[in-house]
């Protein structure tokens, strides 16, 4: 588990690998997992370690508590711990290195996202490449309700997600998608319930990490370059996405594990034909 801080000090991220998973949980309950300085300096740490590691094929996004991300603390804004417009771009500047060390590695990433996800939380529900929400959950942008704008990779990642129409309306209401509303928008891949509704976070978790363990015991690698080529595919023209294409099929079959894969599989079909 990383711990940096002073003995007896609640760390606002927890971080830890286990068997090539990379679990990083937010972990500012009380607060609902908003950022303030200290939240944003540990994203940042930790994010840019998980993606640096050898041993890390897959990343669990989660947090504590009842809620995923409200975005920015509003209270410490209100309390002057951001006391200027120069400070709150500083702040997001240090998340943003976080956010791009997910979305730009070749690590597929899962996000367990309980509850309440707003405003920048929106951002950071995003750095995952599959989401998974609670059947209570809601999602929104709310950002104009405190007078501010989308930041934290909102309107670069949004209209992707959803489209040009859809985030619009999100970010131009007070509005907040139920977790049907968001499977069916496309920002998330699924949503999980149970009878006792005091059991989705639990539930949530569980199946993302079975997401994450899915990748582990497969081709991570292949997984990771597939995320990244779709990740990336807007820094390039067509063609130049059709030779990437090209270059990294080329680099995957000739990695030991594809050829493993090829074999077995052509070895598995050859028997099936002539049963």
């Amino acid at each position: 588990m990383d711990t940096a801080g002073a003995p007896g000090e609640v760390e606002p991220i927890l971080f830890q690998v286990d068997d090539g998973l990379a679990r990083i949980t937010l972990n500012r309950p009380g607060r609902l997992n908003a950022f303030d300085q200290g939240l944003a300096v540990a994203w940042r740490r930790v994010t840019v370690e998980a993606t640096s590691r050898d041993d890390v094929g897959a990343i669990l996004l989660d947090a504590a508590g009842r809620s995923f991300c409200a975005g920015g603390d509003v209270q410490a804004m209100a309390a002057g711990g951001i006391a200027s417009g120069a400070d709150i771009h500083a702040l997001a500047e240090v998340i943003n290195t976080g956010i791009r060390a997910l979305t730009e590695s070749s690590i597929p990433v899962v996000a367990a996202a309980q509850g309440t996800t707003a405003g920048g939380g929106l951002g950071i529900l995003m750095t995952s490449d599959y989401a998974i929400i609670g059947a209570d959950s809601r999602i929104g942008s709310l950002y104009a309700n405190i007078g501010l704008t989308p930041d934290l990779s909102v309107s670069a990642q949004l209209a992707r997600a959803v489209g040009e129409r859809r985030a619009l309306q999100l970010v131009l209401q007070d509005r907040l998608l139920s977790a049907e509303e968001a499977l069916d928008w496309g920002l998330v891949a699924e949503v999980v319930s149970a009878e006792n509704p005091a059991d989705i976070p639990t539930r949530v978790r569980a199946r993302a990490e079975q997401v994450a363990r899915f990748w582990l015991a497969g081709a991570y690698s292949a997984y990771g370059q597939a995320k990244r080529l779709v990740r990336s595919q807007p820094t390039r023209t067509f063609a130049e996405q059709l030779s990437e294409e090209g270059r990294s099929i080329g680099a995957a079959f000739d990695t030991p594990d594809a050829q493993a894969r090829i074999a077995a599989f052509a070895a598995a079909s050859a028997s099936r034909s002539r049963s």
